[in-house]
């Protein structure tokens, strides 16, 4: 067994394909937390000696383990939250990558420490990972988190590609997010648009039924959406069905 890591084409070509495939990761419509499970399991790929990857996420009012590739890793995630100190939750805090070697880092995070051990962990790389804030969603900020077996894992050219591959993601996600809110704001107008018309056609009706004006038909309207504690989208739907049934 070699302790010699892979050399520094052969981590560039792993990268890149991995940063590449990203971009077929965030096609449709996902929830957040889905787009960061695809994250993590892309990143596993992207990093020779990567044996599972977790997201943290650093939001009120307790930081949350996003997505993760193996369900081992939760508690290596929880023991840094309860702590509130562990490679992770640095990462996020400083804005840059820290790695961390179980031999040498038990005094600076003796509960993580403990933790990997347990789980059989020797090393860990955890690197920033931040989308802009979008509309009223606030801005994520987090960590994507690497754990590996191999003790001799990880070093300053690893840090520079995953920073590489977890910027890339973060702009996806800002992207992400931006099409989703954009694809609601749309669904919004349209509805709105819908319920305009009923309305109108409802007020259309009350004037040719009552003989009165338009703005008396539409307090008609809104004094039944009063009285029946109903919006006057329903109120106008309700008029018009009983028409066509002729009541």
């Amino acid at each position: 067994m070699t302790d010699e890591r892979p050399d520094e084409m052969e981590r560039l070509e792993s990268a890149s394909e991995a940063i590449e495939s990203l971009q077929n990761l965030f096609a449709g419509d996902h929830p957040l937390d889905d787009l960061l499970q695809r994250v993590a399991e892309s990143g596993v790929e992207a990093i020779p000696d990567a044996d599972y990857v977790s997201i943290s996420v650093l939001a009120e009012p307790a930081p949350r383990t996003a997505a993760c590739t193996d369900d081992r890793v939760l508690q290596l995630d929880r023991e840094q939250y309860s702590s509130g100190r562990g490679p992770c939750l640095e990462a996020a805090d400083v804005g840059r990558p820290v790695r961390a070697v179980m031999s040498v880092d038990e005094q600076r995070w003796p509960e993580f420490v403990n933790a990997a051990r347990a789980c059989g962990i020797t090393a860990t790389l955890s690197v920033p990972l931040l989308a802009d804030r979008v509309g009223n969603e606030p801005e994520l900020v987090g960590s994507l988190n690497i754990y590996s077996r191999t003790a001799t894992a990880f070093d300053p050219f690893d840090e520079a590609l995953m920073r590489l591959y977890v910027l890339t993601a973060g702009l996806l996600i800002t992207d992400a997010r931006h099409w989703q809110r954009s694809r609601e704001t749309i669904g919004q107008l349209g509805e709105a648009l819908t319920s305009r018309s009923t309305i109108d056609q409802a007020k259309g009706a009350l004037r040719a039924v009552h003989g009165c004006s338009e703005e008396e038909a539409f307090q008609r309207l809104v004094k039944e959406s009063q009285n029946t504690n109903t919006k006057v989208h329903t109120v106008a739907l309700n008029f018009l069905g009983s028409l066509d049934r002729g009541i």
